[in-house]
């Protein structure tokens, strides 16, 4: 028998120390010297909304460049040589500090940087009872008009508003409720030549229809009883020089929408019970729910007016057609709300993994308004148990789907899926192997194989 204090080799797997290094609560991130990310643990996809497999292989100034983080500590460090350390923010709301250490060769150039990141969160609960006179966060992220998505369908339309924003033309959005058309219309204005001007809400479908007119023209001096003796300014006049969001315009009743159509095509309108006519200078962004087309043959809304809001048409896809946005949501979500209540809830992964499988009728509200009430009533860790019975139990229902019952089979499957639908985008083999992270080499194999009826469409 071996003495207590005697010493012997242990050895440690490949695979338990990449398990070890996964469950860290702080991210660890290692670049070569060519700033390539060699390893990151799966810390990251909770600060970036990304997983390790899209993260690995690719250059720390590209991800960089694209905003997952801000500022890079990677420039400074590999200038240095010496250890730095930083407070960085990411795009899905975490905050960070950040220490970068560089591991140097005989001829003391840069080998390796191993970075390690810890949320700030943590020390913030841990002064929490200290400093709780201290004043409360806005919580304003996404009224500043930025978009959290990894979705490449979201990518395409964040590209073409890029291209349109600097335009006055009048753009409709359309999509669910819920799918974030206020958010994008926000974005429009904040890249736009007016985004040093206001820019003013107003949802159609809040108002009663008695007060909307006053609401959006505003109205003249006695103008009807009850009415502020100077008269007051409108929504429209108020935002001379910006951008007026019109939120669920297919409400807007018919009375309105002739005055509205008046003010896109001549920039001009007479107040209620005036008698002036009034110029402004604005950019209408409008957004329903509902399909126009319909309402225009119903006679419920004006062929004209349609034509006019229509001239730029952005369709706003559902959650559950881009459920790549589904984890960067969650946790900017919960760094929303565990900085609001004071909270540090971590989710688990099978809770995670039940969020991705659900088809979110109510879309990324029904989500964001989830994640509220999950920070709220939940132990430290979000479980599966802590999901309402509406979520578990509609995800119970897709996963009964009937599946390959060989494990090759369904692999294959899956693969076939996935390298259609990216040929079907593309369209070439090159776009394709950068899509799915894959060599151009192992791409054009797949596409021959489950691509030959679509080659030649």
């Amino acid at each position: 028998m071996k003495s207590p204090d005697s010493t012997e080799s242990v050895e440690m797997t490949l695979q338990t120390l990449l398990k070890i290094l996964d469950h860290s609560s702080d991210e660890i991130f290692v670049l070569d010297g060519e700033k390539r990310i060699l390893y990151v643990n799966k810390a990251c996809e909770r600060h970036y909304g990304l997983k390790p497999t899209e993260v690995i292989g690719k250059y720390n100034v590209d991800l960089f460049e694209k905003g997952y983080w801000t500022p890079s500590i990677v420039p400074e460090v590999f200038k240095r040589k010496k250890p730095c350390y930083i407070k960085q923010q990411t795009y899905i709301g975490a905050e960070l500090m950040t220490s970068a250490i560089p591991i140097l060769n005989d001829a003391g150039e840069i080998e390796l940087v191993v970075t390690t990141s810890t949320e700030t969160q943590t020390y913030k609960m841990l002064k929490a009872n200290e400093a709780s006179s201290e004043s409360k966060s806005t919580h304003n992220e996404d009224e500043t008009g930025r978009f959290i998505t990894n979705s490449g369908k979201i990518n395409r339309i964040l590209t073409f508003c890029e291209k349109v924003a600097p335009t006055d033309s009048t753009i409709l959005i359309q999509g669910e409720s819920g799918t974030g058309k206020g958010v994008l219309a926000h974005f429009i204005h904040r890249i736009s030549k007016r985004k040093s001007k206001p820019f003013l809400t107003i949802n159609c479908a809040a108002i009663p229809e008695e007060l909307l007119e006053s609401e959006l023209f505003g109205y003249s001096k006695g103008a009807f009883t009850g009415a502020n003796k100077t008269g007051k300014r409108g929504l429209i006049e108020s935002a001379d020089g910006g951008t007026v969001f019109l939120d669920e315009i297919g409400e807007i009743p018919l009375a309105l929408q002739a005055k509205l159509l008046q003010v896109i095509q001549d920039k001009q309108f007479i107040p209620v019970g005036g008698s002036e006519m009034k110029k402004v200078d604005i950019r209408i962004v409008a957004a329903t729910n509902q399909n126009l087309i319909e309402m225009v043959n119903d006679k419920r809304f004006r062929e004209d007016l349609f034509y006019r809001l229509n001239v730029i048409d952005i369709q706003l896809p559902p959650l559950r057609e881009r459920k790549e946005d589904i984890i960067p949501l969650t946790y900017n979500f919960l760094n929303k709300f565990n900085e609001r209540y004071h909270e540090n809830k971590v989710i688990s992964e099978e809770c995670l993994n039940l969020l991705i499988h659900y088809s979110w009728p109510g879309n990324v509200r029904q989500l964001e308004n989830l994640i509220e009430r999950l920070v709220l009533v939940s132990d430290s860790v979000i479980l599966m148990a802590d999901l309402p019975e509406m979520i578990t139990e509609n995800v119970e229902q897709v996963t009964q789907i009937d599946l390959p019952t060989s494990l090759d089979k369904a692999v294959d499957e899956t693969k076939r899926i996935l390298i259609r639908k990216s040929f079907q985008t593309y369209k070439s083999s090159r776009k394709v192997a950068k899509d799915l992270s894959i060599s151009q080499t192992k791409a054009s194999a797949l596409i021959r194989e489950y691509c030959e009826d679509l080659m030649n469409k």
